[in-house]
């Protein structure tokens, strides 16, 4: 599993940070910034949560 997120949807809400701050980390202006790499086994959960968080649908999850 890996997280795409989509820079120009981004409008930095910070949701999918509250909702899995293991995986997704804010830049210096509020943006969203993924999971580099595979996502663990036991955070895929907490990876689609982040997802669902995002009021713009800026997150894929492949």
């Amino acid at each position: 599993m890996k997280i795409t997120i989509d820079s120009s949807l981004c409008s930095g809400h910070a949701r999918c940070a509250a909702a899995a701050p293991e995986l997704f980390e804010l830049d210096d202006d509020g943006y969203a910034l993924p999971f580099a790499g595979e996502v663990p086994a036991d955070l895929e959960d907490a990876a689609r949560e982040g997802e669902m968080a995002c009021p713009e649908r800026a997150i894929t999850i492949e």
